[in-house]
Parts: C-alpha cells; structure tokens; sequence
C-alpha cells in the first residue's frame, strides 16, 4: 500500500462544518467503502482481509483507497470462495494496525458512504475502539437504505448492490472484492442522488430525512387508526369486500396504524394497499410475542395479497430418513408417524434438494427409490460404479455394514454434524486450491444449506419434545409478562397484574391454555415460524423457566455452532452478486488521473 495520495484539496472542508444545515450535495466530499472480511462479527473474533475506498465529490473521482489487511489468521474456505482472497494474498500484508490509520486520513473531512453501512462502519469503529483510536465524526450515508426509500419493485427485483448497480448502468460490475465494490457504489450514489435531484432533494439533510411523498387520498384515510388502542397487538387491514389486505403487528396499534397514512411509510406497496384498505381491525394482545404469534396464524389463514411471507406459506419440505431393510434419503412434504428421522423444515424445494446434496456426497446411502429386498436381485447401478453408493441391490455390501453407516447418517441428521461439514469443507479446500471457484461455492451453498437445516431441526425437536413449558420475564414497566408453550405452540399468553399473587395467576392461566396433542414431527403442534419466535423469546436476557414437563435440551455438538461462518457469508452474498458473476480485481492503490 502506497503511503501517498495525490488529491484535489476539499473546498468544503475549508468553508463548512458538519454542524452546518442545508449543505448542497455538489459541495461535499464523499468517501465510499467496502470491506471484505473473515466472518460477520468483529466483536466475535472476525477480521478484515480487505479495505477498498473511493473520494468523490460533484461526480468526479478525487482518489482511491485499496490494501489488503493480514487478519493474522487463517481465512476459511467459505470466506476464499466467496471474495477469492486467500491466504497466500494477504501474506506480508498490513495489519488492521496499520491499515486502519492509513484509511482513516484518506476518509477524513468526508461524509463516510457504504452499502449496509452498519456492516462497515460497525467494524471499522470496532478496530479503532481497539486500537484506542479516537474514532472521527463521520456522518454516514447508508445506500442500501437510502435504495429502500426510493427504488420500487418496478425499478429492481429488491436492493441488492448487484440489482442497483445494473439498474444504474455502474461501470463496475461488483465481485466481492473491496475496490471493485466500492466503485460500483459510487455508481448507485450518483444514481440515486440524481433520480432524488428530480424530487427537489438537493442538500445532504433533505437526502437523510427524504421519505417517499403520500398522496392526499391515504392522508386522508387517517381516521381509520382513530379507534385503535395504544396496546401491542395485530392489524388487518380489509377492503371494501371486508377482504384482509394485510396483517401487521406493533407494540402500539394507532401510532403504527396512523403511519401508514404519513410520510413515515415509505414502501410503495403499502402505499398501494391503503389505497383499497375501506377498515382496520385491532386485536390487543397481552404481550408482544402473543402478538407475533397471532401475526403468523392470522397471515396463515387469509394469505393476503400485501403481506409476502403468505406466498405458499404452506408449502414446506423435509429430508427423511426412511426405515426399511435398506434405507435411504427421501424428500417429502409431510411428517408421517412412523418412527422416521426427518430434516427440516425447508421453506423451498431448491434448499431441501442442496442439502439432500451434501449428504448424498458424505454418505454412499442408495438413491434408488422403492424397496429393495434382503438379497440382492439387481446389477450395480452407475452411482455405485463412481464409487457414491454401497449398492446393497447387487450384494457389494452386507445388511450390518449399511445399517452401521445409516446410523452415522441418522447420528449427523439429530445430534452431530460434523462429518458432513469435515468432508465438504475437506473438498471446498482442495476445489480453491485448483482454483475451482464455481465448483467450491456449489459445495459450499450445499453445505450451508444442510448445517442451517439440521441446526433449525436440532431446536425446533427440542421445544416441540416438551409437552408444557412455563416461562416469564419482568418488562419494561415492571410487570412479569408469562407464556404457557406446548410442544411448540403458543398455548396461552398473559401479563400478572399488579399487586396479584404470581403463583395462582399462572396456575389459572396454565390452566386455561389451549389443549395441545401429540404429533410427530420437528414443529408437530405449530410452524416452524411460530416456534421459532417462541425460541428467539425464551433464549432471550431476563427470562425465567418456571416449571417444564419434560427436557429441554440441545445436543452440545450440534449443528447450531457451526452457523456463524455461514450467516456472514450468506449476508455478504445477499447484498452482491452471484458467485459466478465475479471478475478478477488486482490490488490497486492510485489517484485518480
């Protein structure tokens, strides 16, 4: 990394100040940044491998910024396969230590830019924290949400940088790699600052604070939230035709209601469905999980038009395990009883197929369908002539060594993965290594695939294995706020009021909670969604177990430890484009000409 920079000198660094209202947007100086990194989190341990950064002001390209950062580490696969930097590439580089100081001088006096700007900004102030780095008063411009306020279904399929920089026309294609990056969101700040020009947004205030306009007919549909409590509970909105529109949900039914007829409300489609909204209806909940809960049944019922998560919310897959002389791996769409290992649930057929992959790729278990008798009766087939199958049709393997290898499988699906990850990331290795990008990263999408579904499965088996449990947590106003679940199932909901003997209340609210049957099954008595929620809840600070009837438990070993790696590179990858979109960027650091 060079340690000079030639740079035209910032007129408004000179004339103005942070603290100066209506600041046009021609006058300032922008400093746009991406980072790649090892992992998600700085506080859990991540490191960058990347910094990369662009100085523009009035549309012209002052400088660029780009090193590589040694993370003093190794760089996982999954992280390799995604930005293509390796460990190799980061050798001799720079540490944050010195890196971080280096950025810092060419970002200052700047208005800090980043797409997902909490991703960036959060680990550069956490390795300045570090460092004990006075961390510069930055004001910063997320894109991806300023994207949100302004870019409707009919301009892009959703907010992705990759998405915006070809809506913009970028003439950088961006590929996971810092500069490249983040010269492509320059373009989509440009982009946006210009289509924002056309709506009289002309100063950096009026571009923080824009929101999209309300038309005069939904201003006036205000009295609508009139009859609404101040109480958390659900919304619906209904048509004319007393058709649900909508369900939404809040810890304030009017103030939530009221801001779909103002400025706050700034989703287009939600702009569309208040145009045909005639009545709301509220449904006061006791508490705010109750209302979540009532959320998902309610959107479950009606399927409403507004509300996405409806679409073929029903439609749900598992991987099973089948019990039979010779079992096998089958993809199903329903839990039977019949004493069978089940993966899942996936929320499409595209997951449950990845991560049927990856366990067809560490288990030779027959893919045949049908039943096989004892005795083989068939020659090999072509999976078993490559090696991916014991094939028991033509008597290459014996019934006690299969069953031996069924019940590692059985083992990897409810208990222990790491036989799966071991031998997939052991193949991710050796594909990066031969600079099999492509390959590597269909492996890797397995991977995460199976690891995020035997993680889901491994906790949603555990609350659903419990035919009751109780539990409270004291909320902000003082008072105790009590679920009663029921292998899984929300079954009552309530808050002890002030002053009442805590015992018997949840005695009578026990009591009088929805009577829940045994199913078979991960998430028998509920979807995983409802189940889900009811977990983020009691794995929450503050709460406490009042009775459970049953075990509650997770295996140690479990899936769950492994999800970290996979949800920083799912998130890098959901604001990019695809893998093999990518193109090489060689490490650059220059001014611009």
């Amino acid at each position: 990394m060079s340690s000079s920079t030639r740079e035209a000198p910032s007129p408004w660094e000179a004339q103005r100040s942070f603290d100066e209202l209506g600041r046009p947007l021609r006058d300032l100086t922008f400093c746009v940044v991406d980072l790649e990194t090892t992992g998600g989190s700085a506080a859990g341990g991540s490191m960058i491998t990347e910094i990369g950064a662009v100085k523009v002001r009035g549309g012209e390209v002052l400088g660029e910024f780009q090193t590589l950062v040694d993370p003093r580490g190794e760089i996982p696969p999954f992280i390799a396969v995604l930005t293509g930097i390796t460990n190799g590439m980061v050798a001799g580089a720079p540490p944050i230590e010195s890196a971080l100081p280096a950025f810092l001088e060419f970002a200052a006096g700047c208005v800090l830019v980043a797409h997902n700007a909490p991703f960036d900004v959060g680990f550069l102030k956490h390795f300045a924290e570090q460092q004990q780095r006075p961390w510069p008063r930055f004001e910063v411009l997320d894109t991806a949400r300023l994207a949100r306020r302004v870019i409707t279904r009919d301009d892009a399929p959703n907010c992705k940088l990759s998405s915006l920089a070809a809506l913009f026309g970028a003439t950088t294609t961006p590929n996971h790699r810092a500069l490249s990056d983040a010269r492509a969101t320059v373009d989509v700040l440009h982009g946006l600052m210009e289509r924002l020009g056309g709506l009289g947004v002309h100063t950096l205030e009026e571009l923080q604070t824009f929101s999209a306009r309300v038309s005069t007919a939904q201003r006036k549909k205000r009295h609508l939230a009139e009859g609404l409590p101040h109480a958390p509970g659900v919304y619906l909105f209904r048509d004319d035709r007393s058709r649900v529109l909508y369900v939404g949900t809040s810890q304030d039914l009017r103030t939530r209601v009221r801001s779909y007829f103002t400025a706050s409300e700034t989703r287009s489609r939600m702009g569309e469905m208040v145009g045909l909204a005639a009545t709301v209806t509220g449904i006061e909940c006791a508490t705010p999980l109750e209302a979540q809960v009532r959320e998902l049944r309610l959107i479950a019922e009606h399927e409403p038009r507004y509300n996405r998560r409806s679409r073929n919310s029903r439609k749900v897959h598992f991987v099973k395990l089948t019990r039979e002389t010779w079992p096998r791996l089958s993809l199903v769409t329903r839990v039977l009883d019949d004493d069978a290992d089940y993966l899942g649930p996936f929320g499409s057929r595209r997951a449950a197929d990845k991560a049927l992959a990856a366990l067809h790729d560490t288990f030779p278990v027959r893919q045949c369908s049908g039943r096989l008798p004892r005795r083989p009766s068939r020659s090999a087939c072509v999976l078993a002539e490559m090696g991916r199958c014991l094939s028991p049709c033509d008597g290459s393997v014996d019934e006690q060594t299969y069953a031996a290898m069924v019940r590692r499988l059985s083992d990897t699906l409810l208990r222990r993965p790491d036989e799966v990850v071991e031998s997939i990331n052991r193949r991710m290795e050796a594909l990066a290594s031969d600079d099999r990008f492509e390959e590597a990263g269909v492996h890797r999408d397995r991977l995460a695939a199976f690891v995020r579904a035997a993680s889901r499965t491994q906790r949603l088996s555990a609350l659903s294995g419990c035919p009751e449990l109780v539990a409270c947590r004291r909320e902000d106003d003082g008072r105790w706020a009590v679920h009663v679940v029921r292998r899984g199932r929300l079954a009552a909901a309530g808050v002890i009021p002030t002053g009442a003997d805590a015992h018997q209340y949840v005695a009578e609210l026990r009591a009088s909670a929805e009577t829940v049957a045994h199913a078979p099954g991960p998430v028998p008595a509920a979807t995983a969604e409802e189940s889900e929620k009811i977990l983020r809840w009691l794995e929450s600070p503050g709460v406490r177990l009042v009775d459970v009837e049953g075990e509650w438990v997770c295996p140690v070993a479990g899936a769950t430890r492994h999800l970290a790696v996979h949800d920083a590179v799912a998130e890098s990858r959901r604001t990019l484009v695809p893998f093999e979109d990518r193109r090489d960027l060689a490490p650059v650091h220059r001014p611009a000409r």
